[in-house]
C-alpha cells in the first residue's frame, strides 16, 4: 500500500475513479489512526504474542505493556483514508489541523465523480399498496 500526501492522494483517487468509471468499483475506508511514538527496544520484538504463564490450558493471552499510550496526545488525532479498486491501493493520513481543507477538497472530488452510479429502480406506491391488500 502506498502512503501518499493529501494532495497526491486526491489526484490518485481521481485517477482511480476515472479508471473505474465504466466498470468496476472503488472502495474507500476511513478510520481513526493513533500513531504512537516508537520506543527503543521494539525493533527486536517477534510477531508472536507473549504467553501468560498463569494459563495452563494452552490458550494465549497478551500481557498488557506498561506505558503503551505514553506518546499519544488527544489533540493529535489523525484519520487514515484508504482507497482501492482491487488492484491498486493508496492511502493517506490526515491530521486534525488540516482536516477542514482536506474535507472540502474530498467532498468536491466525490461530488464530481459520483455521476456514474447506476439508478435504482423505484417501484411505484400503487403496486405496493395493491400487493399488501
Amino acid at each position: 500500500m502506498v502512503l501518499l500526501e493529501s494532495e497526491q492522494f486526491l489526484t490518485e483517487l481521481t485517477r482511480l475513479f476515472q479508471k473505474c468509471r465504466l466498470s468496476g468499483s472503488v472502495f474507500i475506508t476511513l478510520k481513526k489512526c493513533k500513531q504512537l511514538s516508537t520506543r527503543p527496544g521494539r525493533a527486536g520484538r517477534s510477531g508472536e504474542a507473549e504467553r501468560c504463564p498463569s494459563l495452563d490450558d494452552g490458550r494465549t493471552k497478551p500481557i498488557p505493556r506498561k506505558g503503551s499510550v505514553e506518546g499519544f496526545e488527544p489533540s493529535d488525532n489523525k484519520c487514515l483514508l484508504r482507497a482501492t479498486d482491487g488492484k491498486k491501493k493508496i492511502s493517506t493520513v490526515v491530521s486534525s489541523k488540516e482536516v477542514n481543507k482536506f474535507q472540502m477538497a474530498y467532498s468536491n472530488l466525490l461530488r464530481a465523480n459520483m455521476d456514474g452510479l447506476k439508478k435504482r429502480d423505484k417501484k411505484s406506491k400503487s403496486k405496493k399498496s395493491k400487493a399488501a391488500q
